[in-house]
This record gives structure tokens, C-alpha cells and sequence, in this order.
């Protein structure tokens, strides 16, 4: 995040916030996708109701991992921000 941010400033992107979210929240979809991998390749349910409660929690918890992760993101990248312009000297 810190990363990204720092080269969307460099190309004069002021609109970081919401790219630092999304940058780090995208693990939430990467683990929704392994999860529906992981569904179709190793898991034998057998049944709507079993799959169906399997995708909901799932679905859950990405979500959850998501906002956790673009949480610490868009935190990181603002601590970069407050530091990096902290030690400009404007006289």
C-alpha cells in the first residue's frame, strides 16, 4: 500500500485514498476466488444447503478480511503521507 501510494504521488495522483483501500482489500476477493477454487477441487458436499452455507460464511469472512486489510492500508499509507510531508520544511 505504502508502495502504491507513494507512486500514485509521484505521478501527481491526489486521489490515494480509496486506491490505498482497495490495493490491500483485494486480498479479501483473492480469498473469496481460493475459496470457490477450493469448493470445487477438494471439498465433496453433497447438497444445495451444505454448499450454499459453505459460500455464505465464506463470503463473510472475505468481506470481513477485506475491510480488516484496507483498514491497515489505508492506515499505513496515511502514517506515509503525515511522514513524508511532516519533513517538508515550507518557508
Amino acid at each position: 500500500s505504502i508502495v502504491m501510494c507513494s507512486l500514485q504521488l509521484c505521478s501527481e495522483d491526489h486521489r490515494w485514498w480509496w486506491k490505498a483501500f482497495f490495493n490491500c482489500a483485494s486480498a479479501g476477493a483473492y480469498m473469496f476466488l481460493y475459496s470457490l477454487w477450493f469448493l470445487s477441487s477438494r471439498l465433496d458436499l453433497v447438497g444445495v444447503l451444505p454448499v450454499i452455507v459453505y459460500l455464505t460464511y465464506m463470503s463473510m469472512i472475505s468481506i470481513c478480511f477485506a475491510l480488516f486489510c484496507g483498514a491497515i492500508g489505508i492506515l499505513a499509507a496515511f502514517w506515509f503521507n503525515r511522514t513524508i510531508y511532516g519533513a517538508v520544511k515550507v518557508d
